[in-house]
């Protein structure tokens, strides 16, 4: 994953080259999305929804050679009640609900999520690059 959002190279640039100070956020949250419907712009209209999905907390090792990646293995609670659909892209948020899209991109496979089904990335899998 690489892209950062409009929202967060805005907000990087402006700390960086004495606008705004950018003040990070206390977590940042994994969420799941359907499509791609505009995450480098901050939409959210395809997040998964309902079904006892919620964003799930995250936390990343230092940053090397501008990489930095997951530094627990990343599981969301599984389905229940019903399916979430077909998994095609995560984002990095600065909420838990609502909130701003920082990073966004596609998964390498797409997963459906049936009733009963969890969606998890190992350690070291959700890599966040500048480089």
């Amino acid at each position: 994953m690489s892209a950062a959002s409009d929202y967060l190279e805005d907000a990087l640039l402006d700390h960086v080259l004495g606008g705004t100070t950018y003040t990070q956020p206390t977590n940042v949250y994994l969420g799941l999305w359907t499509a791609d419907d505009g995450l480098e712009a901050g939409t959210q209209t395809s997040e998964v929804a309902g079904n006892g999905y919620s964003r799930v907390a995250i936390s990343f090792g230092a940053a090397s050679d501008g990489d930095a990646a997951n530094d627990t293995a990343i599981t969301f609670a599984a389905a229940s009640g019903g399916a979430w659909g077909t998994i095609t892209h995560v984002a990095v948020m600065d909420a838990d609900e609502s909130g701003n899209v920082l990073f966004h991109g596609a998964v390498t496979t797409s997963k459906t999520i049936a009733d009963g089904d969890q969606f998890s990335i190992a350690i070291g899998n959700l890599t966040i690059s500048l480089a």
